[in-house]
């Protein structure tokens, strides 16, 4: 199963985001919101990152060891 077909906590931040209404906010407003989420989105890509390389270092190890 992929994490896209689990079910979202009522909680979650993410779902309750993207449910939220565009049209009150003004150019600046858009603007802004869009910065915050390219900023969060490196963010997330460079803990992707060093988890990907976490994994592979640890994947080499044990080959490794097991060799």
């Amino acid at each position: 199963m992929d994490d896209d077909e689990l079910p979202r906590r009522r909680d979650d931040v993410l779902a309750a985001l993207i449910r939220q209404p565009l049209d009150p906010l003004s150019l600046d407003e858009l603007d802004a919101r869009i910065a915050t989420l390219e900023t969060e989105i490196e963010r997330v890509r460079a803990h992707r990152r060093a988890a990907t390389s976490q994994k592979a270092a640890a994947e080499a190890l044990f080959r490794k060891s097991q060799g």
